[in-house]
Order: C-alpha cells, then sequence, then structure tokens
C-alpha cells in the first residue's frame, strides 16, 4: 500500500488551489483539475458552483465527484431558473456531519438552499424530484 501526502496547492497570490478528480462513468476516466476557491467546478456551466461552495467547510486539498453529479447540478441549476446556494457538497467522514456511508464523501450530494425561505426551498426540491437525475431528494426541513 502507498500513501501520498498531498500538500496544500497554493497559487498567485498566496490562494489556496484544490486538485479535484473527476470521474466520468461514461468513459471510464479520471480527470484531474486544479482549481482556485473562487473559480467555478469543473463540469459546471458558467459560474453556477464554484470551488469554495463545492468545498465547503473541508479542509481537504484534494476533492472529487464525478461528470455525473455535475450534470445533475447543471440541469437542476438551469431548470430552476435562478442562483441556488450551495452550503456544501464535499466533505471527508472524520469532517463530520454525517454517517460513514455518506454521499458527501463521493462528493455528489449538494446540501443547498439553508438560507432561503421555505418557499424557495419547496421549489428546489420539487425541481430536483421531478428532474430524475438526482439518486435521492431529501425532503425539505
Amino acid at each position: 500500500m502507498e500513501i501520498i501526502k498531498v500538500n496544500k496547492l497554493i497559487g498567485k497570490g498566496g490562494s489556496q488551489m484544490a486538485k479535484i478528480f473527476v470521474y466520468d462513468p461514461a468513459s471510464n476516466q479520471m480527470f484531474t483539475f486544479v482549481r482556485g476557491e473562487n473559480d467555478p467546478m469543473p463540469y459546471s456551466y458558467d459560474r453556477t458552483l464554484l470551488v469554495r461552495e463545492f468545498r465547503g467547510s473541508s479542509n481537504a486539498s484534494v476533492l472529487w465527484t464525478t461528470t455525473t453529479a455535475m450534470e445533475a447540478w447543471n440541469t437542476t441549476r438551469r431548470t430552476y431558473g435562478a442562483p441556488i446556494p450551495v452550503g456544501y457538497a464535499f466533505k471527508r467522514i472524520w469532517e463530520g456531519g454525517h454517517g460513514l456511508q455518506s454521499q458527501h464523501y463521493a462528493g455528489v450530494s449538494f446540501d443547498v438552499g439553508q438560507r432561503l425561505s421555505q418557499t424557495q426551498r419547496n421549489r428546489i426540491y420539487n425541481t430536483a424530484r421531478s428532474l430524475g437525475v438526482w439518486g435521492y431528494v431529501h425532503p425539505t426541513t
């Protein structure tokens, strides 16, 4: 077994950079990107999901997701037609908040809309459910 330690990547001006692995199940390939906190996530359209939003409170310098998750995000965001605030999508198991089988660890689950009204959250929920692009959509609380 080989253990690889990844030091924090530092960009111009000393800003933190993230190494992002994106798995594409259609081609069975893994793609690697290096992005700054205020850069858009790979495969997200426009600037609808920034690296810092995807990362949330995680202090990981290496993140991962799938093209399927990013396509689901894009479809949901386009259909919703307005900004959707993202609390986080990625969180390592030991960073808390979810169990050992959390889809956040896989980078394919998005916590959204915490600061929105119940009406707005219901609209996001109904949009996500109706599209059929997510494996599971948690009911609003």
